[in-house]
């Protein structure tokens, strides 16, 4: 995987970040989604290097190979928007002031708070399989809470961990023949460690709780995107299903959405990677 590209760490403070980056041109940032590593990315990076863009993939904080500090009662160290100044802090030591984001599932709640807190250095946005966290907690009611029971249960203190840590693979479930024999060796090493599954559940912990809080606030106080933004969403997937067309979700947000549906399964970047490298780079232009 990722032939061609640097492997380092960069410590950002409160983390210690693994990326993997390469290319020549305009930086975009992939952002994995849960309980991927940022070799989700394997089968489009080297597309988007090939097209002429520069691209940063990166494991999101507790997530992988990445590290950052115990979880707190308050889940503030694993907020979006603890994760999304680690990627700012990432994209400064590349010497990328202003660049692109695009993130997936999870991923895509780090990439908004980065395009919310970071308005500044983000020039466009990419959502994939995602809309706002506070769209589902307020408007989702009991149809929601059946299909993604998940972000309910992982929630939970204490729990989820014994059950999970019975047997990771077995939860999760990744495919080798779908993820690729590379990618899924470096999940399948990650979901093993007890540290990572506790990281990656209070990312869920903190998603029904101060992430949906500074939601809220900013939806109180009106900002909005100014950036361009991308919205795909998986059509094998209950997006569409559970919220309608994404793009109409996000312009409560943002003026400039474009977007549509990929054929694929949720993990669109292992199982569509073509239709999600070209919609990339035809977004960035």
């Amino acid at each position: 995987m990722f032939e061609g590209f640097t492997e380092e760490f960069v410590d950002t403070g409160g983390a210690r970040i693994l990326v993997r980056h390469a290319g020549p041109g305009e930086p975009v940032l992939l952002l994995h989604g849960h309980p991927r590593t940022s070799a989700t990315w394997h089968r489009v990076a080297p597309q988007l290097v090939e097209a002429g863009l520069t691209v940063v993939c990166a494991d999101l904080r507790g997530y992988g190979r990445s590290t950052g500090p115990p979880p707190a009662a308050d889940h503030v160290a694993h907020s979006k928007r603890a994760v999304a100044d680690d990627m700012a802090h990432v994209m400064t030591r590349l010497g990328h002031h202003r660049f692109a984001v695009m993130g997936h599932d999870r991923g895509s709640y780090v990439a908004f708070r980065l395009a919310l807190d970071h308005a500044d250095r983000v020039r466009a946005l990419g959502v994939f399989d995602g809309v706002p966290l506070t769209h589902h907690l307020d408007h989702g009611g009991t149809r929601f809470a059946l299909h993604w029971w998940h972000w309910f249960f992982y929630a939970q203190p204490v729990i989820p961990e014994r059950v999970i840590g019975a047997d990771p693979e077995a939860w999760y479930g990744g495919d080798p023949s779908i993820m690729g024999t590379e990618n899924h060796a470096e999940w399948r090493a990650a979901v093993r460690r007890p540290e990572v599954v506790r990281a990656m559940l209070e990312d869920y912990r903190a998603g029904v709780t101060v992430d949906a809080e500074l939601e809220r606030a900013d939806r109180s106080a009106g900002r909005r995107l100014a950036m361009p933004v991308l919205a795909l969403w998986s059509q094998r997937d209950d997006l569409e299903e559970l919220v309608g067309d994404p793009r109409v979700v996000w312009r409560e947000w943002a003026a400039q959405v474009v977007g549509y549906g990929i054929d694929s399964g949720h993990h669109m970047a292992e199982e569509a990677p073509d239709a999600v490298a070209r919609a990339i780079v035809d977004f960035l232009g």
